[in-house]
């Protein structure tokens, strides 16, 4: 058999293919989201929370349109999908714990460090839990429109709520409540509990309403910036107080489709951790998509 000659031009072609530009589109948009995380921690360290917290609000807009501009321009790819995970836990995991252990934490010294650690671990763990359940081949049909746990992006600007009320002037939490929300936070992260996802609803707008909702979107936009506090600490409480009614919305879709199944059965629940079996799996060539949001 006759070896390759590594020298031959035609070879060198093969082995470096051009990439098209729309895979790269998505990729940028994620590299752009961890540039906001870091910068984010970088602010927090030296004492400017207001624009920290900006790019994290930043971070977390690029998030959300990152995998949505992936599918419209079909730009997934398994390299996307490895990068958008490990933004998510800079941006929605690192930099919060930071961001909180610098504003107020510290005072707890060790037991707010503590505090803020989890939090950073719960988001790696969350997100890992996602990407090795996401394929579950036992989930039933209707519990793709559910997060099992609250999404590192939701999970990251909730826990800052503590900093949106301080920036109200409506008084600062004691150092010991502000590390008992975080730390509640980073558990109903980890938790099974089934949160509203929206990536399967497919919204349209009838053709009479086109205008209407160009001018909600600006109006809303205006708000944001006009009073971003107000609109985060509100929007952070409607969060929270909105999770009891992914459960019960998850729990009636179990009932009903326990109801409607011939044998029976147990009513579904929200998948679990991985075993350390399934952890020991090599991972096929199939088991990825593109991208994971």
């Amino acid at each position: 058999m006759t070896p390759y000659d590594y020298r031959d031009p035609d070879i060198r072609r093969r082995r470096f293919r051009p990439i098209p530009v729309r895979m790269l589109v998505p990729n940028v948009i994620t590299l752009l989201a961890i540039c906001a995380g870091l910068t984010s921690i970088r602010l927090s360290i030296e004492g400017r929370m207001t624009l920290a917290v900006y790019a994290i609000v930043f971070a977390a807009a690029l998030d959300g349109i990152d995998g949505r501009v992936a599918r419209m321009i079909k730009g997934q790819s398994k390299f996307g999908a490895e990068l958008d995970s490990l933004a998510d836990f800079v941006n929605f995991g690192v930099a919060p714990g930071l961001m909180l252990y610098f504003w107020q934490l510290h005072e707890l010294g060790n037991a707010g460090w503590i505090a803020a650690m989890v939090f950073a671990i719960s988001g790696g763990l969350r997100l890992a839990r996602f990407n090795a359940t996401m394929d579950d081949p036992n989930k039933p049909a209707f519990a793709a429109n559910f997060f099992t746990g609250v999404p590192a992006p939701a999970g990251a600007i909730t826990v800052l709520l503590p900093i949106y009320v301080a920036f109200l002037e409506l008084g600062r939490a004691p150092a010991a409540l502000t590390a008992a929300y975080t730390l509640l936070i980073a558990f109903l992260m980890v938790s099974r509990l089934p949160v509203f996802s929206g990536k399967t609803k497919r919204m349209r707008v009838s053709p009479e309403l086109v205008l209407p909702a160009f001018v909600a979107v600006v109006v809303f936009i205006a708000i944001l910036i006009a009073y971003p506090w107000h609109v985060l600490s509100v929007g952070t409480a409607l969060y929270l107080l909105c999770l009891p009614l992914g459960y019960k919305s998850y729990r009636d879709q179990a009932r009903a489709l326990q109801a409607a199944s011939p044998a029976g059965g147990e009513v579904p629940s929200p998948p679990s951790a991985p075993t350390m079996a399934s952890l020991s799996e090599p991972p096929r060539d199939d088991d990825r998509p593109g991208r994971l949001h």
